[in-house]
Protein backbone atom coordinates (compact mmCIF):
# COMPACT_ATOMS: atom_id res chain seq x y z
CA UNK A 1 0.00 0.00 0.00
CA UNK A 2 1.21 3.05 -1.15
CA UNK A 3 1.67 6.21 1.53
CA UNK A 4 -0.04 8.88 -0.03
CA UNK A 5 1.10 11.61 2.41
CA UNK A 6 5.01 10.88 2.75
CA UNK A 7 5.57 11.03 -1.12
CA UNK A 8 3.09 13.87 -1.95
CA UNK A 9 2.79 17.91 -1.69
CA UNK A 10 0.97 17.73 1.29
CA UNK A 11 4.28 16.76 3.27
CA UNK A 12 6.57 19.13 1.61
CA UNK A 13 8.37 22.86 2.46
CA UNK A 14 8.23 25.67 0.57
CA UNK A 15 11.35 24.92 -1.60
CA UNK A 16 9.94 21.51 -2.43
CA UNK A 17 7.01 22.79 -3.51
CA UNK A 18 8.61 25.60 -5.71
CA UNK A 19 11.13 23.06 -7.04
CA UNK A 20 8.29 20.42 -8.19
CA UNK A 21 6.57 23.39 -9.96
CA UNK A 22 9.29 24.59 -11.50
CA UNK A 23 10.10 20.65 -12.62
CA UNK A 24 6.74 19.93 -13.89
CA UNK A 25 6.68 23.30 -15.91
CA UNK A 26 9.53 22.12 -17.65
CA UNK A 27 8.83 18.89 -17.93
CA UNK A 28 5.33 19.43 -19.63
CA UNK A 29 6.74 22.32 -22.01
CA UNK A 30 9.70 19.07 -23.09
CA UNK A 31 6.38 16.50 -23.57
CA UNK A 32 4.31 19.09 -25.15
CA UNK A 33 7.23 20.50 -27.29
CA UNK A 34 7.94 17.46 -28.48
CA UNK A 35 4.79 15.85 -29.22
CA UNK A 36 3.61 19.07 -31.35
CA UNK A 37 7.06 19.11 -33.07
CA UNK A 38 6.13 15.28 -34.27
CA UNK A 39 2.72 17.03 -35.16
CA UNK A 40 3.71 19.80 -37.06
CA UNK A 41 6.82 18.06 -38.97
CA UNK A 42 9.05 20.70 -37.07
CA UNK A 43 10.49 21.82 -34.02
CA UNK A 44 7.69 23.89 -32.18
CA UNK A 45 7.82 25.64 -28.79
CA UNK A 46 4.74 25.40 -26.69
CA UNK A 47 5.78 27.56 -24.28
CA UNK A 48 4.74 31.04 -23.59
CA UNK A 49 8.15 32.83 -23.56
CA UNK A 50 11.30 31.98 -25.03
CA UNK A 51 12.47 29.78 -21.99
CA UNK A 52 11.21 26.00 -21.53
CA UNK A 53 8.32 26.42 -19.45
CA UNK A 54 4.69 25.61 -19.53
CA UNK A 55 3.31 27.21 -15.74
CA UNK A 56 0.13 25.16 -16.86
CA UNK A 57 1.28 21.94 -16.13
CA UNK A 58 3.02 23.21 -12.88
CA UNK A 59 0.07 24.27 -11.52
CA UNK A 60 -1.86 21.06 -12.58
CA UNK A 61 0.38 18.75 -10.97
CA UNK A 62 1.10 21.03 -8.11
CA UNK A 63 -2.98 21.69 -7.52
CA UNK A 64 -3.59 18.19 -9.02
CA UNK A 65 -1.82 16.51 -6.08
CA UNK A 66 -2.99 18.20 -3.51
CA UNK A 67 -6.28 17.06 -4.66
CA UNK A 68 -6.01 13.48 -6.02
CA UNK A 69 -3.15 11.94 -4.11
CA UNK A 70 -5.08 10.66 -1.66
CA UNK A 71 -7.01 8.25 -4.64
CA UNK A 72 -3.00 6.87 -5.54
CA UNK A 73 -4.73 3.48 -4.57
CA UNK A 74 -7.38 3.35 -6.43
CA UNK A 75 -6.83 3.34 -10.17
CA UNK A 76 -9.94 4.01 -11.34
CA UNK A 77 -10.96 6.67 -9.21
CA UNK A 78 -7.47 8.24 -9.71
CA UNK A 79 -8.21 7.84 -13.78
CA UNK A 80 -11.25 9.41 -13.61
CA UNK A 81 -10.32 12.00 -11.00
CA UNK A 82 -7.29 13.02 -12.62
CA UNK A 83 -9.48 13.29 -16.28
CA UNK A 84 -12.10 15.48 -14.85
CA UNK A 85 -10.30 18.03 -12.94
CA UNK A 86 -7.79 18.18 -15.71
CA UNK A 87 -10.02 19.22 -18.33
CA UNK A 88 -12.17 21.54 -15.80
CA UNK A 89 -8.84 23.06 -15.31
CA UNK A 90 -7.97 23.33 -19.07
CA UNK A 91 -11.06 25.15 -19.51
CA UNK A 92 -11.13 27.43 -16.67
CA UNK A 93 -7.17 28.21 -18.19
CA UNK A 94 -8.81 28.53 -21.98
CA UNK A 95 -11.49 30.72 -21.24
CA UNK A 96 -9.31 32.72 -19.05
CA UNK A 97 -7.15 33.57 -21.77
CA UNK A 98 -9.67 34.49 -24.34
CA UNK A 99 -10.70 37.23 -22.05
CA UNK A 100 -7.40 38.65 -20.75
CA UNK A 101 -5.09 37.73 -24.08
CA UNK A 102 -8.04 37.66 -27.23
CA UNK A 103 -7.10 33.71 -27.89
CA UNK A 104 -6.17 30.71 -26.35
CA UNK A 105 -2.71 29.24 -27.36
CA UNK A 106 -3.99 25.59 -28.21
CA UNK A 107 -6.87 24.69 -30.77
CA UNK A 108 -9.27 21.22 -30.31
CA UNK A 109 -11.75 22.51 -32.98
CA UNK A 110 -10.61 19.69 -35.44
CA UNK A 111 -10.43 17.18 -32.68
CA UNK A 112 -13.26 14.71 -31.92
CA UNK A 113 -16.10 16.10 -29.29
CA UNK A 114 -14.49 18.91 -28.38
CA UNK A 115 -16.18 21.69 -26.60
CA UNK A 116 -15.18 25.60 -28.22
CA UNK A 117 -11.72 24.17 -28.85
CA UNK A 118 -10.85 24.95 -25.59
CA UNK A 119 -11.43 20.84 -24.33
CA UNK A 120 -11.73 17.89 -25.94
CA UNK A 121 -12.29 13.82 -25.59
CA UNK A 122 -8.42 12.92 -26.27
CA UNK A 123 -7.25 15.01 -23.95
CA UNK A 124 -9.32 14.44 -21.22
CA UNK A 125 -8.61 10.32 -22.05
CA UNK A 126 -4.62 11.92 -22.04
CA UNK A 127 -5.13 13.65 -18.65
CA UNK A 128 -6.67 10.52 -17.05
CA UNK A 129 -3.26 8.53 -17.63
CA UNK A 130 -0.97 11.95 -16.98
CA UNK A 131 -2.65 11.76 -13.59
CA UNK A 132 -2.29 8.15 -12.70
CA UNK A 133 1.37 8.79 -14.66
CA UNK A 134 2.19 11.54 -12.06
CA UNK A 135 0.63 10.50 -8.92
CA UNK A 136 1.72 6.84 -8.67
CA UNK A 137 5.16 6.85 -10.66
CA UNK A 138 6.88 10.54 -11.19
CA UNK A 139 5.89 12.46 -8.28
CA UNK A 140 7.42 9.72 -5.58
CA UNK A 141 10.56 9.25 -7.58
CA UNK A 142 10.52 13.12 -7.87
CA UNK A 143 9.95 13.88 -4.17
CA UNK A 144 12.67 11.11 -3.77
CA UNK A 145 15.11 13.59 -4.94
CA UNK A 146 14.09 17.03 -3.67
CA UNK A 147 12.40 15.94 -0.17
CA UNK A 148 15.68 16.91 1.94
CA UNK A 149 16.82 19.55 3.70
CA UNK A 150 18.12 22.69 1.38
CA UNK A 151 21.46 24.21 0.91
CA UNK A 152 21.84 27.61 0.68
CA UNK A 153 23.12 26.76 -2.68
CA UNK A 154 20.47 25.19 -3.83
CA UNK A 155 17.95 27.88 -2.72
CA UNK A 156 20.31 30.14 -4.44
CA UNK A 157 20.10 28.34 -7.49
CA UNK A 158 16.34 28.21 -7.62
CA UNK A 159 15.66 31.91 -7.13
CA UNK A 160 17.95 32.71 -9.90
CA UNK A 161 15.67 29.63 -11.80
CA UNK A 162 12.79 31.86 -11.16
CA UNK A 163 14.36 35.20 -11.30
CA UNK A 164 15.18 34.05 -15.50
CA UNK A 165 11.28 32.80 -15.81
CA UNK A 166 10.01 35.67 -14.16
CA UNK A 167 11.91 38.20 -16.71
CA UNK A 168 11.63 36.14 -19.78
CA UNK A 169 7.70 36.35 -18.66
CA UNK A 170 7.37 40.03 -18.30
CA UNK A 171 9.59 40.39 -21.61
CA UNK A 172 7.15 38.47 -23.13
CA UNK A 173 4.16 39.79 -21.75
CA UNK A 174 5.44 43.56 -22.39
CA UNK A 175 5.71 42.22 -25.71
CA UNK A 176 1.94 40.81 -26.33
CA UNK A 177 0.07 43.00 -24.51
CA UNK A 178 2.22 46.42 -25.24
CA UNK A 179 2.39 47.42 -22.43
CA UNK A 180 6.08 49.42 -23.07
CA UNK A 181 7.18 48.82 -19.95
CA UNK A 182 10.27 50.29 -20.93
CA UNK A 183 9.08 53.52 -22.25
CA UNK A 184 6.93 53.65 -18.25
CA UNK A 185 10.05 53.15 -16.51
CA UNK A 186 11.62 55.90 -18.55
CA UNK A 187 8.60 58.57 -18.13
CA UNK A 188 8.72 57.11 -14.28
CA UNK A 189 13.08 58.11 -14.09
CA UNK A 190 11.97 61.98 -16.04
CA UNK A 191 9.42 62.40 -13.53
CA UNK A 192 11.37 61.82 -10.47
CA UNK A 193 14.42 63.15 -11.94
CA UNK A 194 12.18 66.77 -12.36
CA UNK A 195 11.35 66.61 -8.87
CA UNK A 196 14.26 66.43 -6.93
CA UNK A 197 16.45 68.22 -9.94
Amino acid sequence: MLDVYKNSFLSMNVYNMLAMFLIYSVLGWLVESIYMSICNKKLTNRGFAKGPFCPIYGFGATIGNFLIAPLSNNVVLLYFVSAISATAFEYIVGVGMKKFLGEVWWDYNDKFLNYQGIICLESTVAWGFYGIIVVRHLNPFLMSIVDRPWSIYEKRLLAVMYAIVAIDYAITLNRVLGLNIKQRIYDKYEEIKERWY
